[in-house]
Order: structure tokens, then C-alpha cells, then sequence
């Protein structure tokens, strides 16, 4: 069911008549008439009214509430739901083409990732965990207010071994010696290398010095590098242990890209708290993360109309070993009852990153819309807080609507917990896309 766009009417509050971003100089904005989902609870808080002073939420009830001074917003019986969490998102890969990765330079790479996250803000993904590439520039100018953009808690350059996923140097790149520069996107840090306990430490602790809120690694196998057979374990235990060592040392964590029971198995024993894919995974190898409060971050990627595509026949091939095993884990991982976790990884597709909603709605194959929207708002929001100390946004909660929390909101035009699909078509059905209490998006008469 869809509503009427109905105007926003107060004899003590400006109404809202624009769709560009405001701030909080006016004073407070009041939400009224609009059904809370909250982020945790399944049922929603009926006929709501919801306050947010500066970048904060200050009060939510069902009782009715007025603002001096302020904006109120009517919203006509229509969703106001927390903002959407991606923890698996590339700021800077998804939005290039590969092409441009392979023979471009930073700037493009980083020009694109910046115009990319303005349209990641409008799929109501208020908050993204950026897995890999030099984002760091772009989060501080999205949090200066000079380009518009998501939260993001970046982990810097992904770090691989000599030979592993993320190593996407040409062929004739090895043998090197201790002479030889950097290759390009090493040294301006789009991806990183260490091989050794020693490399391995330094490497982790210049990422950490560039700012990241948690390091990135793979552990074995990947799809779309070439020298890295799925079924590779990639680092030895103890340089696992070293980057998890440092990680420790910045009271954070790292995450892994790793897909096989092995390699996932040797990640967990070595202190890796967030397991980026596990496409391959058993049963059992579930149980071991869900023992050892290790996260899932899996993501609903499937050989279907939204498959990814690859040049190079092998890395076809891999995507579709690794896709055959999507439907097995989310079955089992919810059975099993490991913490699961909501990402996309889109790659290399501009067109394919505008997809990122409808990414989120596939999870009906597996879940109901209530748990496909708690997973992408207050249960990711808890994965963050594995950052500790070096997670940016503490002042407030992330994807929750309550008192204190930070005022990241979209209002729904319908109910998302009836049909899920509404957000996967953001354009249409988000009326209004609010992120640290700033409203981006309008379309409210």
C-alpha cells in the first residue's frame, strides 16, 4: 500500500518545501503520524512521533509532541525506519570499471568512489564498512560536509601475500627483489602486500596509522584475482596471528576474505573476528565461528540477472563455484545460529552498485523482512562496534530509532515489514533520506 504525499502543516514549525539537504540552524524537526520501525522490535510503534535536535534522536513516543521553532514533517501514515547499514561495500571498487582499475590512476579511482557515495547515500545506506581501498579522503570530506556521502569506517588497503587474492599485478611482475619500487596501487594504497611476520606487522600498522577502523586480509582464495585457486590457504597461521596481534594492539579487529572450511578454520584459530564471504563452508565449520563469537558477513551474491561477470574464463568459472554455495549457507547459517551479517560487494559496475538495495530485498529467500531489515540496520550496526575505540560514531547508535541514537532515518512510503521489495526501488518508495540529521532527500509535497 502506498500513500498520499501530504504536506507538512505546523502553526509552530516551518514545514519542509525543499529536497536539498537542511541543517539543524532552524532548530529541532519534528516526524509525525508515522509508524516506527525501530530497528530491533518486529512491531512497530503505531501513529509515532520522533524529535531530532542537531544530529541526534531526542525523543520517540506515541504520545503527541510539539518543537518550538523548529520543522515539523507529517508523515501521512508512512514508515520511518533507520538508515541502512552495508558492511561489505567497496567505495572505491564498485563504482570503476575494472578497465579503469587496471590501467587508470588514483585520481579517476578516487573521483568516481566520490560521486559513487553520493548515490549510496540516496539507496538510504546511511552507514557503510568499506572492505578494501584507499577511501579515507572521501570520508573525511563526507564528514566535513564537503561532498555528501555515507558514514564510513574504512579498513584502508586489503592486504594480501605475494600470489594471493588482491595481488592483481600482470604476470611478468615476479620474481622481484629487494630493489624494486612498489607496484602502482601498492604505493598510492588501493590494495597492500606483506609477506612474513615482520612485512606482516609493519604493513597493519601503516594502515592502522592511515586511519582504519579494522584491517582487511585475505586468508585463502578469491574469484576475480588470478593466481589464487579457491582452495588455497593463503597465510600462514602466524602471520595471522600478527595482524590480529596489531589489530589488538589499536583495540580493533580483523575481517578476512576467505571462503573454505580450512582456511576459515586456521582464520579462526589465529583471533579473525569477522569471516568475509564463507561461500564453502560446512556445517561444522559454522558451529566453530558461532563457538567462538565469529561473525558471518556473507553476502546474497547469485548467478542471476545481478551476476558479475569476468573476462577471464577461470574467474567465471570460480563465480559460479562460489555463488552454487550461497543458498547452502544462508540455510545453515541460520540454523546453526552463527551472527550474520548484511553486505553486497559490488565490484567494478556502476550501473550494477545502484542495485545495492535490491541486493538487500534477496534476502527473502532466507528471511523474513523483519529479519532482513534488522540484519541491515541494528545487527550491523553491532558488528561495527567490534571497532572499538577506533569506530568514528560514537556519539550515538547506529541503526536503531531511539533516544540518543544518531538521527539517520528514511521514511517509507508503505511498509517495508509487509513487503521488503519497497526497498529495493529506494528512488520511488524513500520519501525522505535523513543522515546525522541533515535531510538529503525530499519528495514530500
Amino acid at each position: 500500500m502506498h500513500f498520499p504525499k501530504l504536506a507538512a502543516v505546523s502553526s509552530i514549525a516551518l514545514a519542509i518545501t525543499s529536497s536539498q539537504a537542511l541543517s539543524q540552524d532552524g532548530g529541532p524537526i519534528l516526524f509525525t503520524n508515522v509508524n516506527v520501525f525501530d530497528g530491533v522490535n518486529e512491531e512497530m510503534i503505531a501513529n509515532a512521533n520522533v524529535v531530532v535536535t542537531d544530529n541526534l534522536i531526542t525523543d520517540v513516543s506515541s504520545e503527541p509532541l510539539a518543537v518550538a521553532n523548529g520543522i515539523v514533517i507529517d508523515g501521512g501514515g508512512r514508515t520511518l525506519m533507520p538508515g541502512l547499514i552495508d558492511v561489505h561495500w567497496h567505495t572505491l571498487y564498485c563504482c570503476n570499471p575494472q578497465s579503469v582499475v587496471v590501467t587508470g590512476d588514483i585520481l579517476e579511482v578516487a573521483v568516481r568512489g566520490a560521486i559513487g557515495s553520493e548515490g549510496t547515500l540516496m539507496r538510504g545506506f546511511t552507514t557503510v564498512r568499506d572492505v578494501g581501498g584507499n577511501s579515507f579522503a572521501i570520508k573525511r570530506m563526507i564528514d566535513a560536509g564537503e561532498i555528501e556521502g555515507p558514514r564510513i569506517l574504512p579498513s584502508g588497503p586489503p592486504v594480501t601475500q605475494t600470489g594471493g587474492h588482491f595481488d592483481y599485478r600482470p604476470y611478468q611482475a615476479v620474481p622481484t627483489n629487494g630493489a624494486d619500487s612498489q607496484w602502482y596501487w601498492y604505493s598510492v594504497g588501493l590494495m597492500a602486500q606483506a609477506d612474513g611476520v615482520p612485512e606482516v606487522v609493519k604493513r597493519a600498522r601503516e594502515i592502522m596509522r592511515m586511519g582504519a577502523t579494522q584491517l582487511k586480509i585475505s586468508t585463502g582464495g578469491g574469484v576475480s584475482s588470478t593466481y589464487d585457486p579457491l582452495d588455497v590457504r593463503q597465510y600462514t597461521k602466524a602471520e595471522i596471528e600478527a595482524f590480529v596481534e596489531v589489530a589488538d594492539t589499536y583495540n580493533t579487529y580483523v575481517a578476512s576474505h576467505v571462503f573454505t572450511d580450512e582456511a576459515v578454520e586456521i582464520a579462526v584459530a589465529a583471533g579473525v573476528k569477522s569471516i568475509e564471504h564463507g561461500f564453502l563452508m560446512s556445517r561444522e565449520t559454522m558451529e566453530l565461528m558461532r563457538d567462538n563469537d565469529v561473525w558471518l558477513s556473507v553476502q546474497p551474491l547469485l548467478d542471476d540477472e545481478d551476476g558479475f561477470s569476468f573476462d577471464d574464463p577461470v574467474s567465471q568459472q570460480k563465480w559460479i563455484d562460489v555463488t552454487n554455495g550461497t543458498d547452502f549457507t544462508y540455510k545453515t547459517a541460520k540454523e546453526v545460529g552463527v551472527k550474520v551479517a548484511f553486505g553486497t560487494d559490488i565490484l567494478f559496475d556502476p550501473k550494477l552498485a545502484e542495485r545495492q538495495g535490491a541486493f538487500l530485498a534477496k534476502l527473502q529467500r532466507w528471511y523474513t523482512p523483519y529479519e532482513v531489515l534488522k540484519m541491515a540496520t541494528s545487527t550491523n550496526a553491532e558488528l561495527l562496534k567490534l571497532s572499538g575505540p577506533r569506530h568514528p560514531y560514537q556519539q550515538g547508535d547506529l541503526g536503531v530509532i531511539a533516544k540518543g541514537a544518531y538521527a539517520d532515518l528514511i521514511l517509507v512510503d508503505g511498509n517495508p515489514l509487509q513487503d521488503i521489495d519497497l526497498i529495493a526501488d529506494p528512488h520511488e518508495n524513500f520519501d525522505l533520506i535523513m543522515k546525522d540529521g541533515k535531510v538529503y532527500k525530499n519528495t514530500l509535497d
